[in-house]
Parts: structure tokens; sequence; C-alpha cells
């Protein structure tokens, strides 16, 4: 295994000088640095990804939850003769759309954790004042100071604090300011499909012991097509949405993202249990505000980064 003395390519020190064919002269040193620092400048203004693949996906995921609003209303509790049914079944199903679909917006808007581009400029780094011995790692694809737990996305072209993957639903790399709500968004949409799943087996049942024609106001063979696709849809997104939200929990309780996993690489950083992930993700009170894509989790301002080779 190499030392970090040959591990200097896009490197800087804190020597301030610079000579040819090699800017690493030093061991291997992080440097804790406040992260104002490393927060993109343009953190609150709108954010949003122009990928083509992104984008119908982003449209697909939007239109199959209004399919499924159109099944649901209109096939299935609209023609219902049971009042209390229709409008408990109704509010509930709507609420649950209506905070998967603003969480999926968050999660697409809001940036997840863009290191500000192109800021590894020589008067950046001498503004940082570096010690002897002291380096940073300098993305050569974006040119930007790379923090620890920092990885570049070929989607974004960015490298995202925190990345735990770029995700095309939500066309987004899901990061550290954004994985409350990409969370939400699995959750929501898996309790809207479970939901949608129980209503298709209730309405079945009942069309089966009464006339189908007086069970919907579409026609017989119609009404079983739009069934049977919302069917198909609840129980194809139940599955894989549960399965992101179990494999999101679990990466926020052992604060490893998901690129970390599979890269296997070397943990540098505090362990802490999990009640203290799960806050730094959600907030740092436990409340109703968890479960809210309209609450910005504070992630904590004086928090620090390492910045590595």
């Amino acid at each position: 295994m190499k030392s970090p003395v040959h591990r200097c390519r896009d490197v800087e020190h804190g020597r301030g000088q610079n000579r040819a064919g090699s800017n690493c002269l030093q061991p291997e040193q992080r440097i804790p640095i406040s992260k104002d620092v490393i927060t993109s400048s343009s953190s609150s203004a709108m954010w949003f990804i122009r990928d083509t693949c992104g984008i119908v996906c982003a449209i697909i995921t939007w239109l199959l939850v209004f399919y499924a609003e159109f099944v649901v209303l209109f096939v299935m509790l609209v023609p219902s003769k049971n009042l209390t049914y229709s409008i408990v079944n109704g509010t509930l199903f709507n609420t649950l759309a209506f905070l998967a679909l603003a969480s999926h917006l968050r999660a697409m808007c809001t940036d997840p954790g863009a290191v500000p581009k192109g800021n590894a400029t020589k008067e950046y780094i001498e503004s940082l004042q570096l010690k002897p011995g002291q380096v940073v790692y300098k993305c050569p694809k974006c040119c930007s100071i790379k923090p620890d737990r920092a990885h570049h996305c070929s989607v974004c072209k960015r490298c995202i604090r925190k990345m735990d993957h770029h995700c095309p639903w939500v066309n987004n790399c899901v990061g550290e300011n954004n994985q409350k709500y990409f969370v939400l968004f699995t959750m929501y949409i898996a309790l809207i499909s479970l939901h949608s799943l129980a209503m298709v087996v209730f309405h079945f049942l009942y069309c089966f012991e009464d006339d189908w024609t007086k069970c919907s106001s579409f026609s017989p063979p119609a009404t079983v097509i739009l069934l049977i696709l919302l069917c198909f849809e609840g129980l194809l997104f139940l599955i894989f949405t549960s399965v992101m939200f179990g494999t999101q929990v679990h990466s926020i309780c052992t604060d490893e993202t998901g690129i970390e996993q599979l890269k296997k690489e070397e943990r540098r950083w505090a362990k802490k249990t999990k009640w203290m992930n799960m806050r730094a993700v959600f907030g740092h009170q436990f409340s109703l505000l968890w479960l809210s894509p309209f609450s910005t989790p504070d992630h904590g301002k004086a928090e620090t980064y390492q910045y590595v080779v």
C-alpha cells in the first residue's frame, strides 16, 4: 500500500511552495474546517438538475401517483354507497399522496450538499492559512476542495457531501441536506401503495358480492382493467419503496452511506449512537416535524468536515 507521500494527485499543501511535478510532500493530515466554508453560496436558491433521464423519471413518478389518485377516487370511492368509508379513505389517501409529492419535490429541488464548484484556487487555498504538513484534496472533475465523505456525482457534476446515491426518480443525488425528504418520499409512497392495495381488495370483494354495474361508474371490463393496473402498480412500488426505505434507515442508523458501504471505505469519522444519527438527519428535537416535508432539519451549523487526501 502506498504511503500518502505517493498518493498526491490534485493535492495542495500548506508550505506555500509549488514544485513542478509534485504538490504533496507531507504526510496525510486532516484539517477541521467549518461547514460554512464548504457550503455552496447558492444553497438557499432553487436546485434543479437538467438531466433528461431524471426529468422523465420524475414526471413518470407524478403521473403514476395521479393515476392512483384517479382510480381510488373515481373508480372506488365516489361510486361507493358508504359515505363514511369514502370520506375517511379519501381524506387519508389524499393526505398521504400530498405528503409523498411534497417530499418528492423537496428531495428533487433541495441542494443535497454540493461543495462549491471551482473553489480549489491558489488564492482560496492560501486564505485557509494551512499549516506546514496539512493537505487538502482537490477534485479533478469539478475543481473543488473535497471534504471527507464527499463523492463526485457524474450526473450532478458536483461533489456531494455524504452522498448516498443518485436517484433518477427524484432527479437528484441523495445527500446530507435532502436525505430526510427522500426517506419521507419512500415512506409515503409505500403507505399509499399499501392503502390502495387494501382498497382494491375490498372493492373486488364488494363487487363480487354485488352487481358490477352498480359498484362503479365505469363498465365492468374497464373497472377490472383499471383495478388490476392499480394493483400491479401498488404492489410493485410497495416492494420497491419499502426496500429503499429500509436501506435508508439502516444507512442513517449506521452512519454509513450507500457508496461508503459499496466501496467498503475505512471509517474515519466518530461513531455515534443510532438515535444521534437519526436526529442528525431529521432534526435535533423529536417531534411530528420529523414526518413533515415542509420542515427543514438543522444539521448543525457548527459541524466541521475533514479535508483529506
